[in-house]
């Protein structure tokens, strides 16, 4: 090869070393960083040492820049520093960054997040944030939604989503870096400027407290250094209708010993400013305040709130309410209250001193009638009481509180006795009834059912079983009578008081039963009597009913009678006369003895015929004649029915003639010798078959 090639060659060579060595030199001094781009830069030589303990270098330290290159051309010192490209750090929307130095000065002791500085830009400018004595650590500061050149050799930065509170949430917040608490306190006090917890470095300036934070994050979306404070997420306070809330302070002045609920102050609109709560001398416990239905922002680390059904007074009910909180009634106050008392005398005594006006604590004289009250049952205990009739059943039904009383006889018989007692309480007396038995169950259960059981129980061995059933209404009476007397001690109306049912025992009821049908056997036997004596009188009439005909012929008999009894009478006063005459004929000739004897003959006839006269005065004509006509039928004078009587078949005449044959046989039998008359009176005897029925004669 010629030395012009040689030449040639070499030139080329030198060319293209050349412009490799311009390439690497251009390459090593030019730096392009893109649009969303970012570049590190290292020194590799040429200048000082970074001190003990840190990691980034500043300007002429050799190590890794703070300072970054942003997007565009760059020119540096050739094989002086090397640059490494990064992306930009990006914060979306609804995060915030949560930014760690990796290098600074120290954090003081006690502290946990470095103190905020000024003049880097966000954390953009590392360089600025060392020269300005930006410490090592956790910082306050965060960074909002957005896009950032961030050194990543120098700031560590964590993308966390911000604090969102829902609606009806609330959130609780709790400070990791801060002065300590007051001692004696349970939350950390309020400071100002914050800005909700956003802004962590006013809050440590201003004196913020480490620990559970006094304010409360409402509804909302809040960028807040997760790190610096913690932030939990709880319901809000809801207090429903129909309910009152009930709250308790956890802090606070102390509740006094005397005192069962705290007194009431102003503003703290609710309990939702808690601040305001202590700042004002709020006591620590049960609050005298109640929240009414709705939504509370309540911090739960300071006040407990439970829920009690709100106190309904319906109609015919008024509510005594007992009073914890009020002025404690001093001596002097006692007295008048007692004077006062003393000139209004209730139900045969005085009332109770512990019955006492508004605004004394004690039993309220004022009750409260029908209505929805929000009342603190810790501080005003309602005790509701009915003013209508109150019905207590002893029976053996199921939803009556009390069995059939059972009582013991004085002849020793076991009586069951339903009883139904009825009460009422009268509103202005509500109060001292409330005193003297504390309830409408208690005035039942203690006062009530023993003095029923204890009355029938008296009444009912003071009589026999049968007489208890018998003398039933007195023995009521007697019941509500005591039990009215009782009760107005409690100021208690007693109604009535019922005796519903008595039950004796089986045997007693079954000899009571047997005696009642042996009476009204005995009763039924009297009526079968009776109705036998008339059977017999109905049977009697129908006899002499059916012995009419014998009545009509003995009524024709008796008038035949009657005309004899004339003709006798006649008769005897003819002879009578007669008599007279002769005697009055023959008293010229006869001694004085046979005018006495004339004279008592005449005096016979005269009282004959008186004594006829008066008798048929007295009993008539018909009786008179009925009476000789019994006397010559008993002297056998008359005779009624025939000597002899033929009956059969087909006689005839000459049963007839028969007849009257034996008939003056009989006469002649029976005719004493030397009679010039038969026995009886002469009388026709004929025998008529014609007359007569069919086979049938009489004589």
């Amino acid at each position: 090869m010629s030395a012009e090639m040689i030449l040639v060659y070499f030139s080329l060579a030198m060319w293209l070393m050349g412009f490799i060595i311009l390439y690497y030199i251009i390459k090593e001094s030019v730096v392009l960083v893109g649009g969303m781009e970012i570049a590190v830069l290292e020194r590799r030589w040429l200048g000082r040492n970074m001190p003990q303990g840190r990691v980034v270098a500043r300007k002429s330290e050799v190590g890794v820049q703070a300072r970054t290159l942003g997007p565009g051309l760059h020119f540096l010192i050739p094989f002086l520093y090397k640059a490494t490209k990064s992306e930009f750090l990006e914060i979306g929307t609804g995060a915030v960054g949560l930014v760690e130095s990796i290098d600074g000065n120290p954090v003081p002791p006690g502290n946990i997040f470095a103190k905020e500085v000024a003049g880097h830009d966000a954390f953009q400018d590392g360089e600025a944030f060392l020269e300005n004595e930006g410490e090592k650590g956790p910082q306050i500061q965060i960074l909002p939604p957005g896009k950032y050149r961030i050194n990543p050799f120098l700031f560590s930065v964590g993308v966390e989503p911000a604090v969102e509170i829902p609606q009806g949430k609330i959130g609780m917040v709790t400070a990791q870096d801060g002065a300590p608490i007051d001692t004696g306190r349970l939350l950390a006090k309020r400071v100002a400027g914050h800005s909700n917890f956003e802004n962590g470095r006013n809050f440590l300036e201003a004196g913020g407290q480490k620990g559970p934070q006094i304010d409360i994050l409402l509804p909302g979306t809040y960028r807040i250094n997760t790190k610096l404070f913690t932030v939990v997420v709880t319901d809000a306070t809801v207090i429903e209708q129909g309910m009152v809330g009930l709250v308790t302070a956890l802090d606070g002045v102390p509740l006094p010993e005397q005192e069962f609920v705290a007194k009431s102050v102003a503003g703290h609109s609710d309990f939702q400013n808690a601040q305001a709560f202590l700042d004002t001398g709020g006591q620590r416990g049960p609050q005298l305040d109640v929240l009414r239905p709705g939504t509370y922002y309540i911090n739960p680390m300071m006040f407990q709130v439970s829920a009690d059904s709100v106190t309904v007074v319906e109609r015919g009910q008024v509510a005594v309410v007992v009073s914890n909180v009020g002025e404690e009634p001093t001596q002097e106050v006692k007295i008048r209250l007692g004077a006062a008392q003393a000139a209004r005398p209730q139900g045969g005594g005085f009332q109770e001193v512990y019955v006492v006006p508004k605004g004394y604590r004690g039993i309220q004289e004022e009750v409260a009638g029908p209505g929805r009250y929000y009342l603190n049952r810790r501080a005003f205990i309602p005790y509701i009481v009915d003013t209508t009739n109150i019905t207590i059943d002893w029976d053996d039904a199921k939803d009556t509180r009390f069995d059939p009383l059972k009582v013991i006889s004085k002849d020793g018989f076991t009586i069951g006795v339903s009883v139904k007692v009825v009460v009422r309480v009268r509103p202005d007396q509500a109060p001292y009834m409330v005193a003297k038995v504390g309830s409408i169950d208690n005035l039942i259960i203690h006062v009530v059912h023993p003095m029923i059981d204890s009355s029938f129980r008296n009444q009912a061995s003071a009589t026999s079983a049968m007489n208890f059933m018998q003398d039933r209404q007195d023995e009521q009476k007697k019941a509500e009578d005591r039990t009215k007397s009782e009760l107005e001690k409690y100021h208690v109306e007693c109604v009535s008081v019922l005796i519903c049912q008595i039950t004796l025992p089986q045997d007693l009821m079954d000899t009571q039963t047997k005696k009642i049908i042996a009476q009204q056997e005995q009763a039924q036997y009297t009526e079968q009597q009776k109705a036998e004596q008339a059977r017999i009188a109905t049977e009697k009439t129908r006899a002499e009913a059916d012995q009419q005909k014998v009545l009509v012929a003995s009524e024709i008999n008796v008038k035949v009678a009657e005309q004899n009894r004339q003709a006798t009478i006649k008769s005897a006063e003819a002879e009578g006369e007669a008599l007279r005459l002769k005697a009055e004929g023959e008293a010229k000739g006869i001694t004085a003895k046979g005018e006495a004897e004339g004279n008592k003959i005449l005096a016979v006839g005269e009282a004959t015929a008186k004594a006829f006269e008066l008798q048929g005065k007295v009993i008539g004509g018909s009786g008179l004649t009925a009476i000789a006509l019994a006397e010559r039928i008993k002297d056998g004078q008359i005779k009624v029915t025939p000597d002899v009587l033929v009956q059969g078949s087909g006689a005839g005449e000459l049963g007839g003639l028969l007849a009257a044959f034996l008939v003056n046989h009989m006469t002649k039998a029976v005719t004493p010798a030397g009679a010039t008359q038969p026995l009886a009176p002469s009388m026709p005897q004929e025998a008529t078959a014609g007359d007569a029925p069919e086979g049938q004669a009489n004589a």
